[in-house]
């Protein structure tokens, strides 16, 4: 079968062009597309920002956050966890002074049960009101008084109980990992910026902003990084392999690190598919059949 013109509908083809116009103006069909660049977060950005980090510190996991940010984040965690915790201890009062009440209602049963029939046996008692004699049978206290459900009997109407409130967690957690963090496990974070006298445009209108401070090699979401915990230096993972390796030792304090102290920055992408994933975005929406 052959293809035939966008604006044909004569023709018996139905081409991929006009399946593609009809899915767009029905609304059905799952949309996909690629993220561009400008989608990806840079390396050194803020995880929450998305902006250049103005004082930048870094999780144990290797995310980075501006300071501000990080600390405005735990500190709403603390206090929607106080909040949460406030409900959780009303609800225990709550739960004791109604604990409480069965048990003295419950006590107050069986001494009147007591002083009714001592021996437990069922009594008979008559009342006479005007003409109409009425019989009520006391149970004694060795009877059990079973909760019958009824929706037609207002008294005897099954109500709902209230969702209980479980205690909450006094923890802070990493927005990106999800693992438990304090404020004193961030470690700073030093940039080293690239030097250009000729450009006199501002650092965050620049493309490139950092380098490395060992080799000068110009740090992007393409180059690998990492920190060295001691100094908080930024550097590639080149010079990681190649020089810090070798000695163990930082070369901006000379001081004696382990494989711990070296984090590995987590970069937003690089933009090649081979590098990263979730680079495509889809909406699922309902399929139209076509027979």
């Amino acid at each position: 079968m052959t293809r035939h013109s966008r604006n044909c509908t004569a023709g018996p083809v139905y081409s991929y062009h006009e399946r593609q116009k009809d899915t767009k103006i029905s609304g059905y069909g799952t949309r996909s597309i690629r993220l561009s660049k400008d989608s990806v977060r840079g390396f050194d950005c803020c995880c929450l920002t998305l902006q250049p980090c103005r004082d930048p510190v870094m999780t144990p996991d290797g995310y980075l956050y501006d300071k501000e940010a990080i600390f405005s984040a735990l500190l709403r965690q603390k206090k929607e966890a106080a909040l949460k915790m406030k409900a959780y201890e009303k609800q225990l009062k709550e739960q004791q002074k109604e604990t409480s009440a069965i048990a003295a209602s419950e006590e107050q049963a069986k001494v009147e049960a007591f002083k009714a029939t001592g021996t437990g046996k069922t009594i008979f008692q008559c009342y006479k009101v005007d003409v109409n004699v009425i019989f009520n049978i006391v149970s004694s206290s060795t009877t059990e008084d079973k909760n019958l459900t009824s929706f037609w009997v207002p008294s005897l109407t099954p109500q709902a109980k209230p969702t209980l409130i479980k205690k909450p967690d006094n923890k802070t957690y990493c927005p990106m990992s999800g693992k438990p963090i304090k404020i004193k496990d961030l470690i700073p974070v030093e940039f080293t910026e690239i030097v250009d006298k000729d450009d006199k445009r501002s650092l965050i209108c620049k493309d490139a902003r950092y380098m490395c401070p060992i080799t000068h090699d110009t740090l992007s979401n393409s180059v690998p990084a990492a920190v060295l915990r001691s100094s908080g230096k930024v550097v590639s993972m080149e010079s990681i392999e190649k020089i810090v390796k070798k000695d163990m030792i930082d070369p901006f304090t000379s001081t004696k690190i382990t494989e711990k102290d070296i984090i590995v920055l987590q970069r937003g992408g690089t933009g090649f598919s081979a590098a990263n994933e979730g680079l495509q975005a889809k909406l699922a929406r309902p399929v139209m059949s076509i027979s």
